[in-house]
């Protein structure tokens, strides 16, 4: 039985303009491979209402999971959590469960009650909380859809909430093997190799260093036989040029 798919959408103009940089999607692959979810898509969109509603239905549509990071926070562009509501044609407002998580951190921590923090407990009705251990500001999940934060520290707290209530597949193994040959000399003998194991992922990541050129060759699978005796053969096909 194959493994769930999913893919991510990364929302919000900094990313997009390189104000910040992205480590939410490097995350969640490692998180998903390790769960047995394959992550096929990660998507960069802007805070845009319309492309915020069309990304979502046509991803969610597309794969088992949608995870999505970003623009659920207290200012006015943060339109993450009326965008997905719109996608499911669900109600949104300041949610009852929500707003209490926000309210006892706020007196716990003596912090003043505003209508932009209270922004946080946007929640569309049919949807159920995402734990939040770091900020409590909740995401949440509606359908097969995981809306959270895109603060890295917050999004991985998230992504180890959902992850513990979803049903993963058969973790992906990974060999590799350096080889100081170029692509040119590679490529012949790891096409053939590819198709002999067809149900293997054989990728080649070339480098240069010290002049030197090389590849290191990576192997993935679900079967460790098979990514066992695949990695043998690329061994024995290369055997004095390995480091």
């Amino acid at each position: 039985m194959p493994n769930p798919t999913a893919a991510m959408l990364v929302i919000g103009d900094e990313i997009l303009s390189g104000r910040t940089r992205d480590s939410n999607a490097h995350h969640l692959a490692g998180r998903l491979t390790e769960k047995g979810i394959d992550l096929r898509e990660v998507r960069f969109i802007p805070d845009v209402h319309e492309t915020i509603v069309a990304a979502v239905n046509e991803l969610r549509a597309a794969h088992d999971h949608l995870f999505t990071s970003g623009g659920i926070g207290p200012t006015h562009d943060d339109i993450t959590a009326d965008a997905v509501a719109a996608a499911f044609g669900d109600h949104i407002d300041i949610r009852d469960d929500a707003a209490t998580l926000l309210r006892e951190h706020f007196a716990r921590r003596g912090t003043q009650e505003t209508p932009a923090r209270m922004r946080m407990a946007r929640i569309p009705d049919s949807a159920t909380l995402i734990d939040n251990p770091v900020s409590i500001a909740p995401g949440f999940t509606i359908g097969n859809v995981h809306v959270m934060a895109g603060v890295p520290q917050v999004f991985e707290a998230m992504v180890e909430s959902v992850l513990a209530t979803l049903a993963g597949g058969a973790p992906l193994l990974s060999q590799t093997l350096r080889i100081d040959q170029g692509e040119g000399v590679i490529a012949g003998p790891l096409g053939e190799l590819a198709r002999e194991y067809p149900e293997l992922s054989i990728g080649c990541y070339p480098y240069q260093m010290n002049g030197v050129f090389g590849a290191n060759v990576v192997i993935r699978g679900a079967d460790g036989a098979q990514v066992n005796a695949a990695m043998a053969k690329l061994a024995a096909l290369f055997p004095e040029t390995q480091a």
